[in-house]
């Protein structure tokens, strides 16, 4: 594909950690797509840490060059920072990866690669999340993701995705030559954590890991795990809004003979009785218990 539309600005994050490859890798690529590359990624790997904040304690900032910046947070913590506070001018796109280990089916709830991309989106921007599928004990093809991400990343931005939608891309566990394609698919199913260790720490103490093992992959035609399963590059369109509409009509049946005015009225008789509680017990000189 020779066409490819230049931006001005792209931020790269990950969850894997500031210092891991497939970062290194995704600003090697996102440098083809734009004139300014960003990077604000965790100062430490947080994969698994969902679409988390920090909130109770202060986020520590540390520069690493003009454009890059370690950030001792979360993924989304990194993004919201890098878009609201970091660069001060506006980005055009927001590269996630890319993560050691494919995000498939119910992955997608728990990642932090995926969450990033998720938080750019809820703040306006668009944003691709990239992750290459690996076994545990063999090395990870990099190659693979490094040859047909900027294919992938050059098609989405002729059409980019719509409101409320980011793209979640994975690249198979094989060599490049054995890629068999892209496939566009829907979310498959699959639980990650189902493998529960208990252990003693040398004080004879109980702790528990909690594994990887995954229950049965309900994948089927069609779906990312049988795409990337079968050697294809999947990619996935995904909807921040998770009503599920089949179900209004339901729900709405089950509550339609609700009376809000009947529902008033039992609160306001509620109100009437503690307040001549209160003031019964303020005339006798008692402290009301709140």
């Amino acid at each position: 594909m020779s066409e490819r539309r230049r931006l001005q600005r792209i931020l790269v994050t990950n969850d894997d950690g500031v210092r891991a490859p497939g970062l290194m890798l995704l600003e090697e690529i996102a440098r083809g797509f734009a004139e300014e590359v960003w990077v604000v990624a965790p100062e430490t790997n947080h994969s698994g840490a969902g679409h988390s904040l920090t909130l109770r304690r202060p986020l520590r900032i540390r520069r690493l060059s003009e454009r890059h910046f370690a950030v001792d947070g979360t993924p989304t913590d990194c993004v919201l920072l890098a878009l609201q506070h970091i660069i001060r001018q506006p980005v055009d796109l927001v590269l996630s990866g890319i993560n050691h280990g494919s995000n498939l089916g119910d992955d997608v709830t728990y990642s932090g690669t995926i969450a990033a991309a998720m938080e750019a989106t809820l703040l306006g921007v668009p944003a691709i999340a990239l992750s290459q599928a690996c076994r545990d004990r063999d090395p990870v093809k990099w190659r693979t993701a490094a040859t047909y991400a900027p294919e992938v990343i050059a098609r989405l931005l002729l059409a980019p995705p719509g409101r409320d939608v980011l793209v979640n891309v994975n690249f198979p566990d094989v060599d490049p030559e054995a890629v068999c394609g892209i496939a566009v698919t829907r979310q498959g199913k699959r639980k990650i954590g189902d493998e529960l260790v208990e252990r003693l720490d040398p004080r004879g103490e109980p702790y528990v890991w909690i594994g990887a093992l995954r229950q049965e992959e309900s994948g089927g035609e069609g779906t990312d795990i049988a795409a990337v399963a079968s050697g294809w590059v999947s990619v996935t369109p995904i909807h921040m809004d998770m009503t599920h509409y089949a179900s209004l009509p339901t729900l709405g049946r089950l509550f339609e003979d609700v009376s809000f005015a009947s529902a008033a009225k039992r609160v306001q008789k509620v109100g009437d009785r503690k307040a001549v509680s209160t003031n019964a017990s303020t005339a006798s000189g008692g402290r009301v218990a709140e």
